[in-house]
């Protein structure tokens, strides 16, 4: 049996996530995690495209992590603990930063117990880390926070924490005091065992120094470790006795008692540290163990019998019927296609067969893989609380459940977000028609937030995503992996069109012309919904005036006249429609004129219901040197952009505003030229907001172009 493949107690694993902002350091952490579990026998650098965890040539190019990366460590807790001083197994999915890969950390998010929050001690909580942190919200993962770059100039741990409190809306439990910062930062107090840690400043030796407390950190040490151990009392009635009767609370039942607090997300212990200087890591690697939970202790999930629609729990043990969820397809060129899996509940064995309940399909597992970045291993069975990949899933698709087919259950599925840019892409060789329609087609099958779609009027394939940089990396990945060269146009924003009001409208399609005649006719209303709500359909039809077999094609009908836009032939969203009347032909109505009439039925609402031009608009964050400020928020005003704030840390201030999508292309550059290449910029989907008038008539002038 290997190293990696090590069977310990399911109260011994730890399925965990390094989450972050990009640039904080969330692969460098990685590295060191795989180097400081013996993973890894040498350190491989970001900077110096080396990482184990970037494997991509996209990614050790650019120095980003593109998509996550899977692998499995084992860790012995380097300083005392409550817990048994044994082997831990993590398994850590290393997550992408950038704002156009957040589907990679949507998925990872979903299958994890916790999470590893990494901050830049210089810039604090940055946009993208609000974002991570949000998508970590919604799965209810426990996290501890690490504070890296201490050694960075204008690292600021206190105002990192306070940064915290504030944008995150947590209650921190400040774990260490970091001593120094910048060039002067030498290690981390514990203040739990009020010992100091020291690192020489080296790479060969990373082993701490235990010393005690200096003079000069005494004072400190002791208000920040009774805000702790108050933080901590406050979550555990005993304690708080204790702590109100002035009793010394030993630090065993500290820590179980924050270990407590922390998987019921009461609080977030934070750490801080250098990755790149193998500073602080051990503390944190102690900290996943003592605080973030185990399979065990998240006891069970919950999800829905498809035959019953009644809510079934399993508890994740190996002893209860086999439950997994698909998170992640790649396409490896040795074994085909991976379909990585967090299995839940039960055993899954290579060779046998399980029961896709998403999609009603049975499939069999061909081969079951633990892997280390790109490298795998095989192994005949994974068990509850297990992440792996498996071989020869043909049907399964992200977000899909894995069950045993005699008790079906589905589990909660994986949520993505709308592409909000999109260009046109076409071979440059007939030979390359077709490979890049099969290319095209893994690419999507990958990353949910890529999508594929064919302009019928054009004949031209136009794939959209998340930003420039997305569109890009795929387009590159398909030359590269699938040997596809192609011509591409122009990324073009995603614009939407909706309705301002209620309207009611008829849909009448018939046809007298020899033979069978056509007769379909519909009565329709349309209602305007919430952003980001898309398309519902109801059917409110009595007594058999549209029969049955004809109400999905009206629907047929409506959606594809949707997806035509009437105001400038884009996609339609956030509308309500009701089919509430019509009538039918017993010998000339069929499928085709009832989808005809639905179509029909929604321009006549449509041109009725005040139609609006809808645009992505972006939340973007300027950080720039004082001196560029005002020429910064002029530019950003000009791109009819809207300011919301300023921040000032340290020497430099930190712009945001909310900026329409169609006015940032090629943004970076002009940024950089305007600040001496000094300011940086990150950009997040915010929201979808009506296009000025005068613009929609330009927008539609080109479209008819």
């Amino acid at each position: 049996m290997s190293k990696q493949n090590i069977r310990v107690p399911l109260e011994r694993i730890r399925n965990i996530g390094i989450i972050a902002h990009i640039d904080a350091g969330k692969t460098t952490t990685t590295e060191r995690i795989l180097y400081f579990t013996g993973r890894n026998y040498k350190i491989g650098e970001v900077h110096e495209g080396a990482a184990t965890m970037d494997w991509m040539a996209q990614e050790q190019e650019r120095g980003i992590t593109i998509v996550s990366a899977a692998t499995t460590a084992f860790w012995e807790p380097h300083f005392d603990t409550h817990l048994p001083k044994e082997k831990y197994r993590f398994n850590i999915i290393d997550t992408p930063g950038h704002v156009d890969f957040t589907a990679e950390v949507e998925r990872s998010l979903r299958v994890l117990d916790g999470g590893v929050t990494v901050l830049d001690a210089s810039e604090g909580v940055q946009s993208q880390s609000e974002t991570v942190w949000r998508q970590a919200d919604k799965y209810n993962v426990p996290r501890i926070c690490f504070v890296n770059k201490m050694d960075k100039l204008g690292a600021d741990f206190l105002a990192t924490v306070e940064d915290i409190i504030e944008k995150f809306g947590v209650k921190p439990a400040v774990m260490v005091l970091p001593m120094g910062a910048e060039n002067d930062f030498r290690g981390v107090i514990d203040l739990i065992t009020q010992k100091a840690l020291y690192w020489k400043d080296n790479a060969q030796d990373t082993e701490p120094e235990v010393k005690e407390i200096p003079e000069e950190y005494k004072a400190q040490v002791v208000e920040h470790r009774a805000n702790l151990v108050e933080a901590i009392a406050e979550t555990d009635d005993v304690l708080l006795e204790k702590f109100f009767n002035d009793e010394k609370i030993p630090v065993n039942e500290l820590k179980a008692a924050l270990r407590k607090a922390v998987i019921e997300y009461k609080l977030v212990p934070i750490y801080a540290g250098s990755s790149l200087k193998n500073t602080g890591v051990q503390p944190m690697l102690d900290a996943v163990v003592e605080y973030l939970p185990s399979p065990v202790d998240v006891d069970h999930i919950t999800g829905t019998n498809p035959k019953t629609k009644e809510e079934e729990t399993r508890q994740l043990v190996p002893e209860e019927t086999m439950s997994a969820l698909s998170f992640k397809i790649q396409t490896d060129p040795h074994v085909g296609k991976l379909t990585y899996t967090r299995v839940y509940s039960g055993v899954i064995q290579a060779g046998s067969y399980i029961y896709n309940s998403t999609r009603g399909t049975k499939e069999r597992v061909g081969r079951l893989l633990l892997m280390h970045a790109n490298e795998r291993e095989e192994i005949s069975e994974a068990k509850a609380g297990e992440i792996v990949a498996m071989v020869g899933l043909k049907e399964t698709k992200t977000g899909d459940t894995l069950c045993d087919q005699d008790h079906p259950i589905e589990l909660e599925g994986i949520t993505f977000a709308e592409p909000v840019i999109s260009l046109a892409i076409e071979p440059k060789t007939k030979s390359d028609q077709e490979k890049m329609g099969m290319a095209l087609a893994k690419l999507s099958e990958e990353d949910p937030t890529f999508t594929i779609k064919s302009n019928h009027e054009t004949g031209q394939t136009i794939i959209g995503g998340m930003g420039e940089l997305h569109l890009e990396i795929l387009v590159d990945r398909m030359k590269r992996e699938f040997r596809v060269d192609a011509n591409i146009g122009a990324p073009q924003v995603a614009y939407r069109e909706s309705i301002t009001k209620a309207a009611e409208g008829e849909g009448k399609y018939i046809k007298q012309t020899g033979g069978r005649g056509q007769y379909g006719h519909v009565l329709l209303r349309i209602e305007p919904t919430e952003r980001g709500t898309g398309y519902e359909f109801v059917n409110e039809i009595k007594g058999g005036v549209v029969p049955r077999e004809y109400i999905n094609p009206t629907n047929k009908g409506i959606e594809e006249a949707l997806e035509r836009g009437f105001l400038a032939g884009y996609p339609m969203t956030d509308i309500k429609v009701t089919l509430y009347d019509g009538s039918y032909h017993e010998v000339d109505s069929s499928e085709l004129s009832f989808k005809m009439a639905g179509s029909l039925g929604m321009r006549d609402a449509t041109a009725k219901a005040d139609m609006v031009l809808l645009e992505p608009v972006m939340k973007v964050e300027v950080t720039s040197p004082e001196a560029f400020m005002g020429d910064v928020i002029g530019d950003l005003s000009s791109r009819r952009g809207q300011i919301q704030g300023t921040a000032n840390r340290g020497n430099v201030v930190i712009i945001t505003a909310l900026v329409p999508l169609a006015e940032m292309q090629g943004y970076v550059t002009i940024l950089r030229s305007m600040t001496q290449g000094r300011a940086s910029s990150v950009m997040l989907p915010h929201t979808y907001e009506p296009v000025p008038q005068n613009i929609v008539e330009k927008i539609r002038e080109e479209k008819k172009k």
